[in-house]
């Protein structure tokens, strides 16, 4: 059961019951000082409800779901009156008896003679409990016939790269600004897509036949911008590793964007480890100093890995930089983990849609490994393992570990769609502490005025509509 909060920061306002919905009006201070209550911030947050078919107290059981919501900020949405859609999916994939399995479809979309918008992604989700994450990529041109196929066995499948959709568990619908909308048709020309699946069956469950995907919802009613999305953090590739035995364990990876060649406005980030993630940080830097953060979730939830619009437009200038801070928790592991595509293995990336939309696709670091072994003695990538997985892991030697991949040099990868641009990172910058609101208590100013001064006095008044239909 839930545990009965020993201090009550909410007062109830009213609570009604009309024609099967009910309508709760409270109200909270957006700094408590209740160590047992989330602050309220510039971020998105995630409610979860509950309800049942009568007033009497008892297990919800499926009568239950979760909305995320940015109290302080809002992201203005329009649905146009001109709207159609298409679906994009798996052809009757037999989910394998395995941990892992990544598999990839590439398939035609819709011809259209000029370009569209697409301006709302809705999962198309058959087996909620094995799909773990799905990506839609833009093809190059010489890409010209479908196959379904497991991921990356294919040399086709990497000329398949740059990000149109995302969708991570726990995620709904997600729409882009009204101002905003992600192209497809005209001058994009009729190119092919690649459909990547990540099936995650750790209960070896057999005959499952998956059809998931996505949803492409379109408008020809074109927005201002077209919407681009890039991927940032730690490249995903073997060879470096998390200890076991530790609570707190930093992985860093870094996009420098001086190859870009116009600024992106970023409204919406997506945030993304695999088990082990606790943290999550993207620090933003300019001219060497951190000016903030794009995004941050420190209480990072594997099982809800939603793209969050940011409430607000936040602007990446040319030149700048960020750094991808993960924090894992591996308390529970005895043997190292590797990074790689498992769920099991571990991730360290960040989703940016932004606009106007430009070529890159993938901006990445990945520590030196030449370094790493120069480090730990090792002269071949077999001694490197061999030292990393016979190391007795005490606290001491963690921190050491975690100081060394963070000092040592990393390898730079953007990827513009026709070339690769390398470069190297000296050293990673250290990232500022995440913002939290500090402790006020101060009431609201009775009298007309009071109004005028809600935002100095920092309280809110929060009109939370749960709309419940009646049992089927």
């Amino acid at each position: 059961m839930p545990t009965l909060d020993q201090e009550q920061s909410y007062s109830l306002l009213s609570l009604t019951e009309t024609d099967g919905q009910t309508t709760m009006r409270f109200e909270r201070s957006i700094k408590s000082c209740d160590t047992d209550d989330h602050p309220i911030t510039e971020l998105p947050v995630k409610l979860i409800y509950a309800y049942g078919q009568t007033d009497q107290i008892g297990y919800h059981r499926q009568l239950r779901g979760t909305k995320e919501v940015n109290l302080l900020k809002y992201m203005p949405r329009s649905i146009p009156t001109q709207s159609q859609y298409f679906d994009l999916t798996m052809l009757n994939f037999t989910v394998p008896p395995a941990d892992t399995r990544y598999e990839c479809r590439v398939l035609n979309a819709p011809t259209f003679a000029e370009k569209q918008h697409i301006y709302r992604i809705q999962p198309l989700i058959d087996h909620p409990d094995v799909v773990h994450h799905l990506l839609l990529y833009k093809c190059l041109p010489h890409v010209n016939e479908t196959f379904q196929e497991q991921c990356y066995t294919n040399p086709k499948h990497g000329a398949c790269f740059q990000i149109m959709a995302a969708w991570g568990v726990g995620g709904g619908d997600f729409e882009v600004p009204e101002h905003v909308g992600i192209p497809i048709g005209g001058d994009e020309g009729d190119c092919m897509y690649r459909l990547e699946i990540h099936y995650n069956n750790p209960m070896m469950i057999e005959g499952r036949v998956d059809n998931s995907g996505l949803r492409l919802h379109y408008t020809s009613q074109l927005r201002k911008h077209d919407a681009g999305t890039l991927q940032a953090g730690l490249a995903v590739a073997p060879g470096y590793s998390i200890p076991p035995n530790t609570t707190s364990f930093h992985t860093y990876g870094v996009c420098d964007l001086s190859a870009n060649t116009k600024d992106m406005q970023v409204f919406a980030t997506g945030l993304h480890t695999h088990l082990a993630g606790r943290k999550v940080r993207v620090g933003h830097f300019r001219e060497d100093k951190q000016i903030g953060f794009l995004a941050f979730d420190d209480h990072y939830d594997f099982e809800f890995q939603e793209i969050k619009n940011l409430g607000k437009i936040k602007t990446l200038k040319m030149g700048d930089s960020l750094v991808v801070e993960c924090t894992y928790d591996t308390s529970n592991r005895t043997g190292l983990t590797w990074g790689g595509l498992s769920t099991q293995e571990e991730m360290c990336l960040v989703f940016v849609l932004y606009y106007p939309a430009s070529n890159i696709s993938n901006c990445v670091s990945f520590p030196d490994i030449e370094a790493l072994k120069t480090k730990l003695g090792a002269s071949t990538d077999n001694e490197l393992y061999m030292t990393l997985s016979q190391k007795t892991w005490d606290e001491e030697a963690v921190i050491e570990y975690e100081r060394t991949l963070k000092n040592i040099p990393q390898d730079l990868m953007v990827d513009d769609g026709e070339n690769m641009h390398w470069n190297r990172i000296d050293k990673i910058s250290d990232l500022m502490e995440s913002p939290t609101p500090s402790c006020d208590r101060t009431p609201p100013r009775p009298g007309p005025s009071n109004a005028s001064n809600m935002a100095r006095v920092s309280w809110i008044l929060l009109l939370l509509i749960w709309v419940v239909m009646r049992a089927f």
